[in-house]
């Protein structure tokens, strides 16, 4: 469980990085990662509609998929896993959060 755990983030955390670095453009696919982010982040609060990520290029898609393996038994919340990470996910919020 322990080597699976780290396989899951060796791949999910450079994913996230990415899709941190996606969800703070300004584009129809950063609205749609940053929304996919905040359900992770707090799912009551930010619903996502997973046919949302077929509008997805297959490389963001992927990582997406790695993110959500990773945040399948978190051991720290998406957020914590980086750098300033409370900060960003709450501009995230103000951001994307209020859009359907």
């Amino acid at each position: 469980m322990q080597r699976q755990r780290q396989a899951v983030q060796a791949s999910g955390l450079p994913a996230l990085r990415r899709l941190v670095t996606i969800a703070q453009r300004s584009s129809g696919q950063s609205a749609v990662v940053a929304r996919f982010l905040l359900g992770l982040y707090n799912g009551p609060e930010h619903p996502f509609p997973l046919t949302d990520l077929r509008a997805l290029d297959e490389e963001i898609h992927s990582d997406c998929m790695a993110v959500l393996m990773m945040d399948w038994a978190p051991e720290q919340e998406v957020h914590e896993l980086i750098e300033g990470g409370h900060h960003i996910f709450q501009s995230l919020v103000a951001r994307w959060g209020t859009q359907p």
